[in-house]
């Protein structure tokens, strides 16, 4: 017997604490909101480099028009991550939503400009937004 319960002392995982939960959950939000904020704030740097036109405020309605695009889709990323974690579990589908916004993020970071690759730069650049925004609903919902 005590072969048994050494083994079964082995193998248990470590728990992690309320505080240590709460903790990491927290940093990952913030982070999250984080590129949500300095998108924003970049915004009228961002608009000539991605959305070039002669009229400077027509870019800059463009700018925030790809920032609102992941604002828009939240609740449909809710609706698919809640759905997928009904089916696969909440742990399996919070890492994906992390892994997907980490994923659209680093990307953002580097896109070419649109004087590198042309009118695909904003559409990529739309297209990591939305990415995140299904990514930022589906852990709320998911």
């Amino acid at each position: 017997m005590a072969t048994r319960t050494a083994t079964a002392a082995a193998t248990t995982r470590p728990t992690y604490g309320l505080p240590f939960v709460i903790t990491a959950a927290s940093a990952g939000t913030i982070i999250e909101w984080y590129d949500f904020y300095l998108y924003a704030t970049l915004t009228p740097f961002l608009a000539p480099i991605f959305f070039p036109s002669d009229n400077p405020t027509a870019s800059a309605l463009s700018a925030f028009a790809a920032y609102a695009a992941g604002f828009l889709v939240r609740p449909f990323g809710a609706v698919v991550f809640g759905a997928l974690g009904d089916i696969i579990g909440r742990k399996y589908t919070f890492l994906v939503t992390i892994s997907v916004m980490g994923i659209a993020t680093v990307l953002v970071g580097v896109l070419p400009t649109y004087a590198q690759i042309g009118v695909i730069a904003p559409i990529i650049l739309v297209l990591l937004r939305l990415a995140q925004g299904l990514a930022l609903g589906g852990e709320y919902g998911g």
